[in-house]
């Protein structure tokens, strides 16, 4: 198993029941590699993406692959997989439902964190991966890496959970819903069984906007736009940027899938079902570099102190950005760096026995 420089695909047969008690019949699972797989099937890196992310991970983590990096495909075979729910070649709300003939849509069934990461595990094992040496990934990303942690403990050697919480809290749920509203506000939604050539477009691109302004920092705004006009337009140069950072989203996500995705955020609880945040975290043996992005404020850097604190071989690294949560987008060289240390530190450690 080599490089894949184009998007490739998996069909899990069999009938999947996810955790809220819905099925699928078949799931496809679309990813990318990068590097060889080893004989022994123990030397991946699994790239969990955040939530409107693809499994391209060399375009929007380009600067974390390479040699002396995070992500080394010289030595590592990296995976990324499209998320279960996505629109982006894995199943989800705009695949065909085989009862009907028909994209699925709003009746797509609901799904969470750990029925992504049950996808991956098994779309893994098809392609030979034995073992994880690394579950990396921010915000939804996180969160993966974290019930990598939780689930399959004896199959992960380390987790790099970033700008993440243990359980989703009322503040990003919050946030959740508006951008849904927003969505929902579109004449063109009707409960979301809409034509497919007539999408939307207004209402994704309102809860796209909802959401940039959670993603960056009001220092972030007024450094780089001020009260600056843009050109001749009437709008502010903030307004421009929004609307054009809406326009983009429109043009590459399915809005029911923003919808599914949203809600299986809002669900992630990693005590659920395990007594509770503090004794999931207590029973997380795997090593975990918990990195917080000191100027978060959808995800603040006190829920990943909660993190490191509660998990008993983890380990807290601050990011230093001015851009908020998108830091671990923007601020990729940094990032780099903590985590290839962090991966030096633990594999030094693993050699040794401690």
């Amino acid at each position: 198993m080599t490089t894949s420089r184009d998007t490739c695909f998996l069909d899990l047969p069999g009938t999947r029941t996810l955790e809220g008690g819905g099925r699928l019949d078949g799931v496809r699972v679309a990813y990318r590699s990068w590097g060889r797989l080893d004989a022994d099937g123990a030397n991946a890196v699994l790239v969990c993406h955040a939530l409107t992310g693809t499994a391209d991970a060399d375009d929007w983590w380009g600067a974390m692959f390479g040699p002396g990096r995070a992500l080394d495909p010289g030595r590592d075979f990296v995976v990324c997989q499209n998320l279960l729910g996505s629109c982006y070649g894995t199943t989800g709300p705009a695949s065909i439902d085989p009862a009907t003939g028909r994209p699925f849509g709003p009746d797509f069934p609901a799904v969470t964190v750990r029925d992504m990461v049950a996808v991956q595990a098994d779309a893994l094992a098809v392609l030979g991966v034995r073992r994880l040496r690394m579950a990396v990934g921010g915000s939804l990303g996180g969160m993966q890496a974290l019930e990598w942690a939780a689930m399959f403990p004896d199959r992960v050697d380390a987790v790099v959970p970033i700008a993440v919480s243990a359980a989703h809290s009322a503040w990003c749920i919050g946030w959740s819903e508006a951008q849904r509203q927003a969505l929902c506000a579109d004449p063109a939604w009707q409960g979301g069984r809409y034509d497919p050539t007539h999408p939307p477009a207004a209402g994704l691109a309102a809860a796209r906007m909802v959401a940039m302004c959670t993603y960056r920092t009001r220092d972030a705004f007024e450094a780089r736009f001020g009260r600056r006009p843009q050109d001749d337009t009437g709008l502010f140069a903030v307004e421009s940027y929004l609307r054009h950072q809406g326009r983009k989203l429109v043009a590459r996500f399915d809005a029911n899938a923003y919808v599914t995705l949203t809600r299986a955020m809002d669900a992630h609880d990693l005590g659920r079902g395990r007594d509770g945040v503090s004794a999931a975290l207590a029973g997380i043996g795997t090593p975990a570099l918990v990195v917080s992005i000191d100027s978060d404020v959808l995800y603040p850097p006190s829920e990943q102190a909660e993190l490191a604190a509660g998990m008993p071989r983890a380990e807290l690294a601050t990011l230093s950005s001015p851009d908020g949560h998108d830091g671990f987008l923007i601020q990729i060289d940094e990032l780099s760096a903590m985590v290839a240390d962090f991966r030096r530190r633990a594999e030094a450690g693993a050699q040794r026995g401690t």
